[in-house]
């Protein structure tokens, strides 16, 4: 009888009735991130920053969100964008920090240059004006509104028992920190579904030092900035393990789309150019030959590996060493490798002996007993066709549905948002693809790559890593398919445990 999208108001804070009834609502896009955010208005990631050590509540507002405003939205009440849907990078680094987010409202006008805000209705804001951004409904106000803290009590306990005893799925959560999977584990997580390892490097000294591994133009310096990186992503592994002890993490290897992480401003361009010992003209033409016509279809994931396999070896060292480390403290631990972004199994085979290469050296000359798993990620429609091919490479099979409805309806993910609302309007679409599994097209490959696995593997391990591993209804559809787990992010994990058990109740009541 819960609604589970109703637990969203027990996990984050909320406006108040009363406030709500005074308040004047200035503009409305996605509701990308639940809760309730209150502060000034702040266009750039350093201001916010600020704001917060000067002790202000800071609101972050962008035409969009790259990896460089991942501190300052840790530092804001909360995140608004211009552009951008459900699964845009905003939406979904503010859902794993449990701030909101208010993404794709298309009817503001930002002008970076003045630092003003202009609303549909003219209303001009500027740099220190006070705006509450509502991530539940997506609701933009003027002015600053009093929050209602969240309260979780023993009854909310209680009853998420009572879930757990329903349920057959397993609830995993995407985390790419201790500190997120810490958070996912208290609400009741069994464990990392989805580690994003590009989303590691989001400290300056790191992107630094990515940058120099993106921006190489041999293998010698590539190795060089590689060195560098290791010690950051096996310590980082160290802590996702502890933290989630004794349940499974899944570490996918680096998906990064290229051009985020690249330097933009002339002052990074500099300083990067004299690090890497090139002249500023010959990192510009580096940068320039990076850039894609289309990001999202580009290089990257096992595509980044093939071409430089030196990363995988890098990232496999820091897996396999960040395990031995662990368990000589005493902790079980068993990593589970997943190779994204596969269409064809010669990338996975690949891949693949590289990963068993550097693992099994690592794990003889331990002299411990470390089991792994390799895996992959669906989401490309040729790897769901032709999945009993992959299932005999793969332990595992996590689906990728952000990426897997993005590539079967053939368009972005990002740039969506101009076009659906005119689809609800019109009655082409009911429901945002990207919110809700398109069980017709999307899970069709989803149930067929499933069946023709199991006939290779019957006791391969299935799950999802998307964002739709937070919505109710895709749930039940996993749960209709046999799946093993779901993943989402942390602050969702609530919600899948109840909409599971839901699934499992409907289903034997049917019966």
């Amino acid at each position: 009888m819960v609604e589970p999208k109703q637990l969203d108001a027990l996990l984050h804070p909320t406006f108040s009735e009363e406030e709500l009834k005074k308040a004047h609502v200035i503009g409305e896009g996605l509701a990308a991130s639940p809760g309730a955010g209150a502060g000034k208005i702040y266009f750039e990631s350093s201001k916010v920053i600020a704001a917060k050590k000067a002790g202000e509540e800071a609101v972050l507002v962008r035409l969009e969100t790259s990896p460089e405003d991942i501190e300052g939205m840790n530092s804001s009440e909360g995140v608004l964008t211009i552009r951008g849907g459900m699964t845009s990078h905003a939406a979904v680094v503010a859902r794993g920090m449990g701030i909101c987010c208010v993404s794709g409202v298309g009817d503001f006008t930002l002008n970076e240059v003045e630092k003003t805000l202009k609303t549909k209705d003219g209303l001009i804001l500027h740099e220190g004006d006070y705006i509450s951004l509502d991530g539940t409904t997506g609701k933009v106000y003027e002015g600053k509104l009093n929050k209602v803290a969240a309260t979780i009590s023993g009854v909310f306990e209680t009853f998420m028992s009572w879930a757990d005893e329903a349920r057959t799925l397993d609830i995993r959560t995407n985390a790419d920190t201790p500190k997120d999977a810490k958070q996912a584990k208290a609400f009741g997580a069994q464990g990392i579904g989805l580690c994003r390892t590009e989303h590691m490097f989001f400290e300056k000294e790191r992107i630094f030092n990515f940058r120099k591994m993106i921006c190489a133009t041999s293998v010698e310096e590539r190795e060089k900035a590689l060195e560098l990186i290791l010690p950051y992503q096996r310590a980082d592994f160290e802590g996702l393990f502890e933290a989630m002890t004794p349940y499974p993490v899944i570490i996918r290897y680096l998906d990064p789309p290229l051009h985020e992480f690249l330097p933009k401003t002339e002052a990074e361009i500099k300083e990067l150019a004299n690090d890497l010992g090139k002249t500023v003209e010959e990192l510009q033409n580096v940068i320039a030959s990076l850039k894609e016509f289309n990001p999202m279809m580009g290089h990257r994931g096992c595509r980044l590996a093939i071409t430089y396999p030196e990363i995988a070896k890098m990232q496999t060292r820091a897996v396999i060493e960040a395990a031995i480390n662990v368990t000589k403290k005493g902790i079980m631990v068993e990593p589970e490798i997943m190779i994204p972004l596969v269409g064809e199994v010669n990338e996975l085979k690949y891949v693949k002996n590289i990963v068993q290469e550097v693992a099994d050296e690592l794990i003889k000359n331990s002299g411990l007993d470390i089991k792994y798993k390799v895996g992959t990620m669906i989401e490309i429609p040729r790897a769901a066709l032709l999945a009993d091919e992959m299932a005999k490479e793969a332990e595992f099979f996590s689906f990728g549905t952000n990426d897997l409805t993005q590539m079967t309806f053939g368009f972005s993910r990002d740039d969506a948002g101009k076009f659906l609302n005119a689809y609800y309007a019109k009655q082409i679409f009911e429901s945002d693809p990207f919110s809700r599994i398109d069980e017709h097209g999307v899970g069709l490959l989803m149930e067929m790559a499933a069946s023709k696995a199991r006939t290779v593997r019957p006791d391969i391990s299935l799950g999802i890593c998307g964002e739709h591993g937070g919505d109710p209804s895709s749930i039940a559809f996993c749960h209709k398919l046999r799946f093993n787990y779901v993943s989402c992010s942390p602050y969702r994990v609530p919600i899948a445990r109840l909409a599971a058990a839901q699934a499992a109740i409907k289903e034997k009541l049917a019966k």
